[in-house]
Order: structure tokens, then C-alpha cells, then sequence
């Protein structure tokens, strides 16, 4: 494929009202896309999209949650009805837990599952009739390096991202004839509210804080993969080392992780 312009490409963006999300849809903006943002903090949604209009950018909101389907539905047809259709979904919004998996609840798997995994899934169901008739489509979903490489508590966080990570590689091989490109971003500790918004933290785990790369940095790196036509980024040195450890030697990384977590 050709190298990809945003210049009023159509997207669709969940999770849109801090970190990642909100950096995307600043810089694809200034590309000149027209999106439509998605979060349940409407007043963060509306602060954003008044940053981007001073910008000269085009933005619409559907504030609503993202595991309930008519939030989805109302996303593609506000996209539909403002820009006559869909060029681009990316699937940023996450939560996570960190504890033990002794110490969590089915309540805070299956809410994990729901908006990491589920609301993904079906935001893509429906969009991709409507992506197949777009330009240069693209589905974006936004992982972890944690969907490589499982790591003590976060048990439920990783195999929300792993289940992504498997979802992702099986429809970009069913897509492939149709020209709907998909690329899995893999993230690893990004500085963002993530960690102050956890469903549960244990007393052992690490405090929450401002720590690791930049989300700006991070939407910058999937900006360039989506221009290239990148299949998959791990966005990070450490999380490539992680991974490409785990590769070569499971059995160390799994005696390191036991005993460091």
C-alpha cells in the first residue's frame, strides 16, 4: 500500500479524553483528519475538542461507554452522517487492575474483559462493512507488551491484551483480500492517568504515578506505523527486549519474573 494520508481521513477513536488517545487525536488532527472521539468524561472530551478547533482541526463528540453497543452504534453513525463515512477505527480505550489474581474479583475480570477486549472486538464487527467502502482503511488497535510477554499481577490486564494481541493477528490474515489494513501497537508503561484510574490496586504493588514514556512520543510512533502500513509496533527498547527475551529463553524469563515479578 501506498503511504497512508491523513489529510481528511475519517476516524473513529475510543478512549479518546487522556494519554494515548488523547495525544492521537491531537497529532491527527494537526494531519488534517476528521474524527470522532469517544469517552465517558464528557467535559474531558469537550476540553480536547476545543483545543483541537482553536487548531483548526474537525471534531465530533459520542461521549457514552464504549461496552455498551448503542455507544458503538452511535459512533459509526455520527461518523457516517458528519463525514459520509469511515476510513479509520482505533481502539484505545483501557483499564486495568494490579493485584494478585488470589486477591480480584470476576466483577474486575469480566469489567477488564468488557472495555479491553470485548468493546474492541465489537466496535470492529460493526465497522468493517463500513471501512471496506473507505479510504486506505485501517483498523488500529491498541495493545500492550504485556499481550507478549504475561507478567505477575496483572494477570487479568494481560490476558485482555493477549486475547487482543490473537484477535488482531487472525482478522488481519481475514482482511488481507479486502484492503483493510490492521496494525497492533504494543506499548509498554506509558505517562498517563492509566494508573490512577485502576479498578484495584493491592498494597504491594508499585505507587501510581507519572512514569514512562510520553504519550505524545507514543502517538507520534503509531502515526508513523499507520503512514507505512505497519502491521505491528512494539513501541518501546525495553519492551522489545522483553519480548525478545521471553522468545529466546521462556524458562529464564520465567525464573526473573517469579522471583522480581
Amino acid at each position: 500500500m501506498s503511504r497512508r494520508d491523513f489529510r481528511e481521513l475519517r476516524v473513529l477513536c475510543t478512549g479518546a479524553s487522556s494519554g494515548i488517545g488523547a495525544a492521537l487525536s491531537r497529532q491527527l488532527a494537526r494531519r488534517g483528519a476528521r474524527l470522532v472521539l469517544n469517552a465517558r468524561r464528557e467535559e474531558r472530551l469537550k476540553e480536547l475538542a476545543g483545543d483541537i478547533e482553536k487548531e483548526g482541526g474537525e471534531v465530533c463528540l459520542v461521549a457514552g461507554d464504549i461496552t455498551e453497543q448503542q455507544t458503538r452504534q452511535a459512533m459509526l453513525a455520527r461518523c457516517q452522517s458528519q463525514w459520509g463515512g469511515v476510513d479509520a477505527i482505533i481502539n484505545c480505550a483501557g483499564i486495568g487492575s494490579i493485584a494478585n489474581f488470589t486477591d480480584s474479583s470476576e466483577d474486575i475480570l469480566r469489567q477488564i474483559m468488557e472495555v479491553n477486549f470485548f468493546a474492541a472486538v465489537e466496535l470492529t464487527r460493526l465497522a468493517i462493512p463500513v471501512l471496506q467502502t473507505g479510504r486506505q482503511p485501517i483498523i488500529v488497535n491498541i495493545g500492550s507488551v504485556l499481550g507478549h510477554r504475561a507478567v505477575p499481577s496483572k494477570s487479568e490486564y494481560c490476558a485482555s491484551k493477549f486475547a487482543l494481541h490473537g484477535f488482531s493477528d487472525a482478522l488481519r490474515a481475514e482482511l488481507a483480500a479486502t484492503g483493510i489494513d490492521l496494525l497492533l501497537v504494543s506499548p509498554s508503561t506509558t505517562s498517563s492517568e492509566f494508573f490512577d484510574q485502576l479498578l484495584h490496586q493491592d498494597k504491594t504493588s508499585a505507587p501510581a504515578g507519572q512514569r514512562g514514556m510520553a504519550p505524545q512520543k507514543v502517538a507520534t510512533k503509531i502515526i508513523r506505523a499507520m503512514a507505512a502500513g505497519r502491521h505491528e509496533i512494539i513501541v518501546s527498547a525495553g519492551g522489545k527486549l522483553l519480548v525478545w527475551l521471553d522468545r529466546l529463553c521462556p524458562p529464564l524469563m520465567n525464573r526473573l519474573l517469579a522471583r522480581h515479578g
